[in-house]
C-alpha cells in the first residue's frame, strides 16, 4: 500500500478477530520499531510483548478493563528506559549522570517513535492498530506487574491484529490550527470555534466538547491520573528533586503532607526539621531527602536519634 493512502484510511481498531499474525509480519513489525530514529544512539526505550493470557488480562483491567486487550493478536507495552544505559554505561567502567528530566523527556520520544513506526508498518500490512494510553490508569500496579526496574516507565499500549470492524478515519483539527508558520500564531474565537465543527463527528452525538470536558477539564480522566503518574515518576527516578523510590508526587506533595504531620518544617543546608508541639525530627542530605528522612522519624517508619 502506498503510505499516503495508508496515512488516509487510518483509524483506531478496537476490535479484532482471533487470528495470529504470522511470524513473517511479525518480524517486520519488530523489524520496523528498531529502526525508529533516537537520539544520540541511545535508544532510550524498551518494549514488553505480552503473550501470557492471564497477564494480558490483568494489565487489561489496569488499563480500564478494555477488551481490545485481551482480543488482538499482539499487544506491546512501550517503556521509557534509563536502565539499559545505565548498566551499559557500567559495563565500560563510567557512573550514569544525574539528569532525570532530561532522560525521561528523551525516553518518552524514543518510545513514542518506536511505538509510531511499529503502527504505521503494522497498517501497511493491512491490520489494525489501537494505542492504548490507559496504561496510565494503573501505572503504580504495572510497574511491578511487569517487574519494571527503577529507570523504566511504562509509556503506552499497542494493539495489534487482525481488524473486525470497518469505520472511516477519524477526523482531524484544521491545519491551520496545528501548523504554524515561523512563529506560534494566537488563535482567534473563530478559528478555535471551526476546530470544534471540525471534531464534531468524532462524537457520536457531534459535541467533541463533551470529549474534551470528559478527559482534560478539572475532574476528568487526565486529572485521575496525575497524582499516581507523579508517584510513578518519583518511584522510579525520574524527579530530580526526590530519591528514588520515594512515594510521593513531587517534593511540594510531600511538604504538604509533611505539614499536615507537623506545625512547621525548616529548612537549612543539607538538613530538614520536621517540629511538632514539643518534638522536632531531622533529616540530612538534599532537601527532598532529608524533609523524606524527617518525616520517616516522625512516623517512627526509621529510629530517631536519642
Amino acid at each position: 500500500m502506498e503510505l499516503t493512502e495508508v496515512l488516509a484510511r487510518r483509524r483506531s481498531t478496537r476490535r479484532f478477530k482471533p487470528l495470529p499474525i504470522p511470524e513473517a509480519d511479525l518480524e517486520k513489525l519488530l523489524f520496523a520499531l528498531q529502526r525508529a530514529p533516537t537520539d544520540a544512539s541511545a535508544q532510550l526505550y524498551s518494549v514488553i510483548r505480552v503473550q501470557d493470557p492471564t497477564l494480558r488480562d490483568q494489565v487489561a483491567r489496569l488499563s480500564g478493563d478494555q477488551e481490545h486487550i485481551r482480543q488482538a493478536a499482539e499487544f506491546f507495552v512501550f517503556l521509557a528506559d534509563v536502565h539499559r544505559l545505565e548498566r551499559l554505561l557500567a559495563h565500560r567502567g563510567e557512573r550514569m549522570a544525574r539528569w532525570p528530566r532530561t532522560a525521561l523527556h528523551f525516553a518518552i520520544l524514543d518510545a513514542g517513535i518506536a511505538a509510531s513506526y511499529l503502527a504505521l508498518t503494522a497498517e501497511a500490512l493491512g491490520y489494525g492498530v489501537c494505542f492504548i494510553g490507559g496504561v496510565l490508569n494503573g501505572i503504580e500496579a504495572l510497574i511491578p506487574l511487569l517487574e519494571l526496574p527503577p529507570g523504566v516507565l511504562p509509556v503506552v499500549g499497542l494493539a495489534v491484529g487482525v481488524p473486525d470492524e470497518e469505520g472511516p478515519p477519524r477526523p482531524r483539527l484544521p491545519r491551520r490550527l496545528v501548523v504554524h508558520q515561523d512563529r506560534y500564531r494566537p488563535y482567534r474565537e473563530e478559528d478555535l470555534e471551526a476546530g470544534f465543527q471540525a471534531m464534531a463527528p468524532y462524537s457520536r452525538v457531534g459535541d467533541w466538547g463533551r470529549v474534551l470536558r470528559r478527559y482534560f477539564a478539572q475532574g476528568g480522566t487526565m486529572e485521575e491520573r496525575e497524582g499516581p503518574y507523579g508517584r510513578a515518576v518519583s518511584r522510579q527516578g525520574f524527579d530530580p528533586d526526590l530519591p528514588p523510590g520515594a512515594a510521593f508526587y513531587s517534593l511540594g506533595g510531600l511538604l504538604a503532607e509533611a505539614l499536615g504531620e507537623a506545625r512547621g518544617v525548616l529548612f537549612r543546608p543539607g538538613e530538614a526539621w520536621l517540629e511538632r508541639e514539643a518534638e522536632a525530627f531531622r533529616g540530612e542530605g538534599s532537601p527532598g531527602e532529608a524533609l523524606l528522612q524527617a518525616l520517616a522519624k516522625a512516623r517512627g517508619e526509621v529510629r530517631d536519634w536519642p
